[in-house]
Formats: structure tokens, sequence, C-alpha cells
């Protein structure tokens, strides 16, 4: 009897998950097919929305952490994140007590600190150890 609105349920939160792809309303499509199908065995309606409730949260909290696992679980770094752990080549001395310091890094030139506050000379090859705000922090490459 009620297998009309299970099914719109299940189609709106379908509807709801392609536009997010975030893992979320498909537990409740789930849910409401589990509920849809009580209801076509003969389930009251306080039943068909109780297994609705337990069906949903149970794939939202025993599936879903293990399937985020593979679904896209290779993060591709973007903008300063594909920078960390680049060389760069040090274009005006580094020296965090006056403020100074340049690093030519990705075609670009940065400001830069050194990360152990050492000052690092001109001309020095350095490696990206973080970003912050527009500040490269750097430390010596070791051979």
């Amino acid at each position: 009897m009620y297998y009309i609105l299970w099914i719109a349920l299940a189609v709106g939160f379908l509807a709801v998950e392609f536009g997010t792809v975030a893992l979320i309303s498909l537990w409740f499509v789930i849910g409401a097919l589990a509920a849809m199908v009580a209801d076509l065995l003969g389930a009251v309606l306080w039943l068909q929305i109780l297994i609705f409730a337990l069906v949903s949260l149970a794939m939202l909290l025993l599936v879903r952490p293990f399937l985020r696992r593979y679904v896209n679980p290779y993060k591709t770094p973007t903008n300063a994140d594909a920078l960390l752990g680049q060389e760069a080549l040090v274009t005006e001395a580094i020296n965090n007590l006056e403020g100074t310091g340049a690093v030519k890094l990705g075609g670009l030139t940065w400001t830069a600190r050194a990360e152990d506050g050492a000052p690092i000379p001109e001309g020095a090859v350095v490696v990206v150890r973080a970003i912050d705000g527009v500040k490269a922090i750097v430390t010596p490459r070791v051979r």
C-alpha cells in the first residue's frame, strides 16, 4: 500500500546522491527499498519506518567507511599541495631574522623562509616542506 511512497523516496534519495556523489543518501535508497519490500510482505507502516531507519543507519555506519577507502582512494595534490617535496632554487638569500628570501619554484618566484631558521645562501637548492600563505617553507637539499 505504501510501496509507491518508498519507491518515490528511493528515487529522490538516488537523485540527491547523483547530485552530490558523497555516499550519504545512497544508504537511504537502500533503506527505502528494504521498507518497500517490507510493505509488499504485509508489514504495518510503523514497522516499515523502523526497517527504513535501521537499514539506512546500519548501511551508513557499517558499509560507508569501508567503501570510502575504495572510492577515489588516491588524493591528487592540487595547487600549493603539489609543490610540497619539490626542489627550488634560492634566488635571494633566506634569512628569517631579516625577513628576506625568495626561491624559484614551478616557474614562479615565491618568498621563502627556512624551516629551521638557519640562513640559506643565494644559489642553494632547497626542498619545499610546507606552504604558509604565500611563503614557501624550505630546507636545504641533502645530497
